[in-house]
C-alpha cells in the first residue's frame, strides 16, 4: 500500500515538474524576447537618436514658463504620515504654480485634522471631503478629487493645465513638476519611474521591491511603449494633461477612474490609447557631481552620477503587509483587468495584456520550481549517501530531459543576470548582487499573494460583493532618512567650486575623528567661509538664507520665544508673516524639536538658514535688549542719521561684527578650559536655572572655571567681536578722530 502511494506521489511530482518546466520555457522565451526588444531599442537610440540630439538638461527644465499644476492625493487613514509628506513636498519642490488637493473622508477626522493644520500653514494646500464614509476605494476618492478641483477652479477663476497623481507616502523629486511642465501638453500622459527607497540590506521583504521596480521601470515600460504606444499608470508619478481628464470624464459620466477596480490607475493608463491620446514613459535623469568611494580602495573620489527624476517611497517591509499589497495588485491587474478589459486591441497590445496576466501562472510556477529544485537536490544527495536503497530520479538522463533542464537553467541564469543589470543601473552593484537571493524570497511572497488573490476574487464573484480599498499601511522617512536623498553638502560645495576634492578628503578625515559636522570642520580648517556654507545649506534643504539684525527685532517676538528655548534649540525669531513665526537657525531642526517649539509659541514655524555666528550674536544682543529694556543700535543709527556713515556702511559693519562673534562657551572649549561634554552638561544646568545670569557668571558660580580663566576668555571674545565703532574704523568708513568727536558730542547731548 505504501509503495503504491509512493509511486502515485512520485508520478504526481514528475507531472508537476514537467508542467513547471514547460511554463519556465514559455515564460523564459517571453522574457528573452522583451530583453532583445529593449537592447535593440537602446542600441538604435544610441546610434541614430542620442548621438544627434542632446539630452534634456536641468537648465531647459527650469527655463520653461510654469503652467498651473494640481496634485491629487487620495487619503484614507493617513494621519500618521500625511503632514510630514506635505511638509517635505512643499519644502523641496522646485516649482511655484501648483496646488495640492487632498481627498479625505467624513469618518476620518484624524487625517482631516492633519490636513487642516497644513492648510493653515501653507496657502497652496486644499482639502476635499468625499460625500460618503470611507473606505470606498481609491478610484472613488480620485473621482471626487477631480470634481472638487473643478469646483475650486470655478470659485477661484483658475484653470489647471496639468494633473498629477501621487500617494501620501511619496518622496517627490524636486524637479518632477518642472519635467511634467516641460513635456505636457506635447504629450497627454506621462509616467515617471518609481524607485523604492532601499532599506537595510538584511530586509529582503522591503528590498525585493527595488528589484522588481528596477526591472519594470527600466525595461518593461520602455518596451511596452515602443510596441503598443500605451503605458499603464503606476498611480503615482503620473501626470495628465487637462485634455486627458476632460476627455475621459466626458466619456464616463464624469467619473474618469473605474470604481470597480482595485488598480484603477493601471486600467486608466492602458485605455487612454482608445481616446487617441499620446502617452510616454519618461525616464529622465540629470548629471550630478558626487563623492563616491572606490569599490576596492574605499577612497572617496568625485564622480558624475545619474540622478533620476523619479518618485521614491517606502514599500512594505513585513511579510504580512507585502503579501497584502501584492494580493491587491494581482487581483486588480490580472483578475479584475481580465474581467473588465477583456482581450481587445492589436496583437502587440494583446501580447502585453497576456504578460500582465501570466503572473497568475508564473507566480505559482516559480515557487513550485524552487520547491522542486530543493527536492531534486535532496534526492541526489540521498542517493549519493545511501548505501542500501536508491530512490528513482525525478528527472532521467534522456536527451529531451537534458535539453529541457538545460533550457530552464539557461533562462534562469539569464533572468538573474538581467535583474542584476537593471538593479545596478538604477541603484548600485551592492543592491544588484543582493537581488540574486532576494529573487527567491520574492517568489515566496508572490506565490502566497497570488493564491490569496485568486481566493478573494473567487469569493467576490460568487457573492457579488464590491472590492473595498484594502489600503497598505504606509510609513514615511524620518528627517535623517530624507537627508540621504538630498544632495550631499560636499557635492554642492564642489559644484560651486568653493572646495577642492583634496580639501574635502582632508576635512572628511578630520570629521571622522571628531563629533563636529562637516560644515564646521570646513570652516575651522579655513577651506570655506560661513557665507559659502549657508549658501550651500540653503540649496540642500531648499530653505531661504537670512541675515539677522538683533537690534531691529520687535521685543514682542523675544517675549514669544523664551531665552531658554532660543538657546536650547539654537533659534532666533525674525518676524511674523501670514500668521507664521519666521525663525532663523544654523541647522535644520528635527520634526520633534520643530513641533515642540510650535506648541510652545502657539504658531506654525517657518525656518530660515543663517550663519552660526549670526544666531549666537543675535541671541546674546537681542535678549540683552529685552532684559535691560534697551532699544536698538544707538550708535549706528545716530551715525546714519547725522550722515557720518551710510546705511550700507552700517549694514556691512554689523554683518562683520556678527560674523566675528564667538560664544563664550566655544572660546573656553577652544582654550582647553572645558571639554565639549562638560560644557554641554553645564549649559543644560544653566538653562534650568530660574534666574537668568550671564554664561560666564554661571560657570564661575558653579566652579567650572576660575576668575582668571573667565577674564582671559572675555578678552578673547572682545578681540574677536570688537565694538561697532572699532569695526567702522577697520573698514575705513570713519576715522578715529571723527568717531571720538562724534561720541563726545553724542554723549554730551
Amino acid at each position: 500500500m505504501l509503495n503504491e502511494v509512493g509511486i502515485i506521489l512520485f508520478l504526481i511530482l514528475k507531472i508537476v515538474f514537467l508542467g513547471v518546466a514547460f511554463i519556465f520555457v514559455i515564460s523564459g522565451i517571453d522574457e528573452f524576447f522583451i530583453d532583445l526588444c529593449y537592447f535593440f531599442r537602446e542600441t538604435y537610440r544610441k546610434l541614430f537618436i542620442t548621438r544627434h540630439n542632446k539630452r534634456l538638461t536641468e537648465e531647459q527644465l527650469l527655463a520653461k514658463p510654469e503652467q498651473a499644476i494640481a496634485i491629487m492625493i487620495p487619503c484614507w487613514d493617513e494621519s500618521a504620515i500625511i503632514r510630514q509628506m506635505l511638509e517635505n513636498t512643499i519644502k523641496t519642490i522646485n516649482y511655484s504654480n501648483y496646488v495640492i488637493f487632498i481627498g479625505t473622508y467624513p469618518n476620518d477626522p484624524a487625517t482631516q485634522r492633519e490636513v487642516n493644520l497644513i492648510r493653515e500653514k501653507y496657502g497652496n494646500v486644499e482639502r476635499i471631503v468625499t460625500p460618503n464614509d470611507g473606505p470606498t476605494n481609491k478610484a472613488d476618492c480620485l473621482n471626487w478629487l477631480y470634481e472638487g478641483i473643478l469646483v475650486f477652479e470655478k470659485d477661484n477663476n483658475k484653470e489647471f493645465e496639468i494633473f498629477i497623481m501621487e500617494d501620501s507616502e511619496d518622496i517627490i523629486h524636486p524637479l518632477m513638476l518642472k519635467l511634467c511642465n516641460y513635456v505636457i501638453p506635447k504629450l497627454d500622459m506621462i509616467q515617471i519611474p518609481v524607485h523604492p527607497v532601499p532599506r537595510h540590506w538584511t530586509n529582503f521583504t522591503g528590498n525585493h521591491y527595488l528589484d522588481e521596480f528596477a526591472e519594470n521601470h527600466t525595461r518593461d515600460l520602455i518596451v511596452r511603449e515602443a510596441l503598443t504606444g500605451a503605458v499603464p499608470s503606476a498611480g503615482v508619478g503620473t501626470a495628465l494633461s487637462r485634455k486627458t481628464l476632460k476627455t475621459v470624464a466626458a466619456a464616463r459620466n464624469h467619473q474618469p477612474f473605474n470604481t470597480n477596480s482595485l488598480t484603477e490607475d493601471y486600467e486608466f493608463g492602458l485605455q487612454l490609447k482608445e481616446f487617441g491620446l499620446k502617452q510616454a514613459f519618461v525616464r529622465q535623469w540629470i548629471w550630478r557631481n558626487k563623492m563616491v568611494k572606490g569599490f576596492f580602495s574605499r577612497t572617496p573620489k568625485q564622480k558624475q552620477v545619474k540622478e533620476f527624476i523619479s518618485i521614491r517611497e517606502f514599500f512594505p517591509n513585513t511579510l504580512h503587509t507585502a503579501i497584502r499589497q501584492k494580493t491587491r495588485w494581482v487581483m486588480g491587474i490580472a483578475l479584475q483587468g481580465w474581467s473588465t478589459m477583456g482581450w481587445h486591441g492589436n496583437l502587440a497590445y494583446r501580447y502585453m495584456l497576456w504578460r500582465d496576466r501570466k503572473t497568475l501562472v508564473t507566480n505559482l510556477a516559480n515557487f513550485t520550481g524552487n520547491f522542486l529544485f530543493v527536492f531534486i537536490l535532496g534526492l541526489i544527495i540521498y542517493n549519493v549517501l545511501s548505501k542500501e536503497y536508491n530512490l528513482p530520479p525525478l528527472v532521467d538522463d534522456s536527451p529531451w530531459s537534458t535539453a529541457l533542464i538545460s533550457t530552464c537553467l539557461f533562462f534562469l541564469v539569464w533572468r538573474i543576470l538581467m535583474r542584476v543589470l537593471f538593479v545596478v543601473r538604477t541603484y548600485d552593484w551592492f543592491q544588484g548582487l543582493l537581488s540574486i537571493p532576494r529573487l527567491f524570497w520574492a517568489n515566496i511572497i508572490n506565490f502566497i499573494a497570488t493564491t490569496k488573490a485568486i481566493a478573494i476574487y473567487t469569493k467576490l464573484r460568487a457573492t457579488g460583493q464590491k472590492a473595498a480599498w484594502d489600503k497598505t499601511d504606509h510609513v514615511y522617512p524620518s528627517e535623517d532618512e530624507l537627508r540621504a536623498y538630498r544632495r550631499k553638502l560636499g557635492d554642492l560645495l564642489l559644484d560651486r567650486r568653493f572646495l577642492t576634492i583634496e580639501q574635502l578628503d582632508s576635512a572628511l578625515e578630520v570629521k571622522n575623528k571628531s563629533s563636529k559636522r562637516l560644515g564646521e570642520v570646513l570652516i575651522d580648517l579655513g577651506y570655506i567661509t560661513e557665507d559659502q556654507l549657508i549658501q550651500a545649506l540653503g540649496i540642500q534643504f531648499t530653505v531661504e538664507t537670512q541675515d539677522i539684525d538683533p537690534y531691529s527685532t520687535p521685543l514682542e517676538l523675544l517675549d514669544m520665544v523664551p531665552f531658554k528655548s532660543a538657546v536650547t534649540y539654537n533659534v532666533y525669531p525674525l518676524a511674523i508673516e501670514n500668521d507664521q513665526l519666521i525663525m532663523a537657525t544654523n541647522e535644520m531642526l528635527d520634526e520633534k524639536s520643530l513641533r515642540d517649539i510650535e506648541k510652545s509659541v502657539g504658531r506654525y514655524i517657518a525656518l530660515r538658514i543663517a550663519a552660526k555666528s549670526d544666531i549666537a550674536f543675535a541671541i546674546r544682543r537681542g535678549y540683552e535688549r529685552r532684559f535691560t529694556l534697551k532699544e536698538s543700535n544707538f550708535l549706528g543709527k545716530a551715525l546714519v542719521e547725522k550722515s557720518e556713515i551710510s546705511s550700507e556702511d552700517l549694514s556691512e559693519a554689523l554683518r562683520t561684527q556678527r560674523r566675528r562673534y564667538l560664544p563664550l562657551g566655544e572660546i573656553l572649549i577652544r582654550q582647553g578650559v572645558l571639554t565639549e561634554e562638560t560644557f554641554a552638561k553645564a549649559n543644560k544646568e544653566f538653562l534650568e536655572q530660574k534666574e537668568i545670569k550671564r554664561t560666564g557668571e554661571f560657570l564661575l558660580a558653579q566652579k567650572h572655571i576660575t576668575p582668571k580663566q573667565l577674564n582671559i576668555a572675555l578678552v578673547e571674545q572682545a578681540r574677536n567681536c570688537p565694538l561697532l565703532g572699532e569695526v567702522l574704523i577697520e573698514q575705513g568708513v570713519i576715522t578715529p578722530e571723527n568717531l571720538e568727536h562724534f561720541l563726545s558730542a553724542w554723549e554730551t547731548k
